[in-house]
């Protein structure tokens, strides 16, 4: 099976050098435990070190937050940009209320939007920042859940390597998605934990991977994720 080494330090190592190839990973976690980070990083370190060029959907209503945020880190994206390798783009469903109909056909328009971006680059990744923004705008719950089937599978057929985000509730250790439906889609669940000071990351599940079966410490550096795989946490400390 072929590997893509996310870039990101010391979480290679958990997963047997990388995350199969093609597969669709979800990161999952509270608020601030940096999920976005781990998925701008996996773009910008696949560009950088890997030659990979990437594209970074979000969902937030301003890009230049997106790029405030990566430039906090000692990341020059703007080089990236400029050679193509790297591409960031806002997933435009805003305003659409709960018609199916509706949401649909604008969800089939920014996969196709998506889709030439990738080709257009030759993107090897994709992140989407992130599932749960979805429900911001659809508030129909088996709506919401089928548009969330439907999207990862649509991603998942481009053929390149994906990480999304997804925020849970807090407190609840075992909840690894906002909506009860990514985390049985994707091919990888990655929890992130922050229980101050202290934060952790545990591989859920990885696709034909010999993963870590245990939650190991993590810390954000100026350089983004900084794992330190030999360092295990106790589940019963995650809270």
């Amino acid at each position: 099976m072929n590997r893509v080494p996310t870039g990101i330090t010391g979480f290679d190592e958990l997963v047997d050098g990388g995350v199969p190839e093609g597969s669709s990973v979800l990161v999952s976690g509270g608020p601030g435990t940096g999920k976005t980070i781990f998925a701008m990083q996996y773009i910008y370190e696949g560009a950088k070190t890997f030659n990979d060029p990437g594209l970074f959907v979000t969902l937030e209503t301003n890009l230049k937050n997106i790029t405030w945020n990566m430039q906090n880190f000692n990341w020059d994206i703007k080089m990236l940009q400029d050679q193509n390798l790297m591409k960031i783009y806002r997933l435009n469903i805003a305003g659409l209320g709960n018609d199916a109909k509706s949401i649909e056909e604008q969800i089939s328009k920014e996969l196709t939007i998506i889709s030439k971006m990738v080709d257009t680059i030759d993107a090897k990744r994709l992140a989407l920042d992130s599932t749960t923004a979805f429900s911001v705008w659809i508030r129909e719950e088996g709506l919401l859940r089928h548009i969330l089937f439907k999207f990862v599978n649509d991603l998942k057929d481009l053929g390149i390597t994906t990480v999304l985000t997804a925020e849970t509730r807090g407190g609840n250790k075992y909840m690894f998605s906002s909506h009860g439906v990514e985390e049985f889609i994707v091919d990888g669940v990655v929890a992130l934990y922050f229980t101050p000071p202290n934060r952790s990351v545990f591989v859920r599940k990885m696709r034909g991977t010999n993963h870590s079966k245990t939650a190991h410490a993590f810390e954000i550096t100026s350089d983004g994720f900084l794992i330190r795989p030999k360092d295990e946490i106790l589940w019963s400390s995650i809270k």
